[in-house]
């Protein structure tokens, strides 16, 4: 259950870099992680902690449920402020 979750976070990730015409390496520099980290994450094969799904979210400015594939419908993040210094 867990790895097809996983797969459409990797899924909907995917699609969200592909519109902001990022690459993998743009979006490992991003995050502070290694390329290979971030294919990882883009193929569903790591699960992502908290604080990574609130940055990305707020970074895509969707939803975590939108960015995990719990929901359709685009909206923006809620946890902007659980990731400022």
């Amino acid at each position: 259950m867990m790895e097809i979750k996983m797969q459409a976070f990797g899924q909907r990730l995917k699609e969200l870099r592909k519109e902001r015409g990022m690459t993998q390496k743009e979006m490992s520099e991003f995050l502070g992680k290694t390329e290979r980290h971030y294919q990882d994450m883009e193929g569903g094969k790591i699960n992502v902690p908290g604080l990574t799904l609130i940055k990305l979210a707020d970074h895509f400015e969707v939803s975590i449920d939108y960015l995990v594939g719990r929901g359709e419908k685009r909206q923006p993040c809620q946890g902007k402020e659980a990731i400022e210094p």
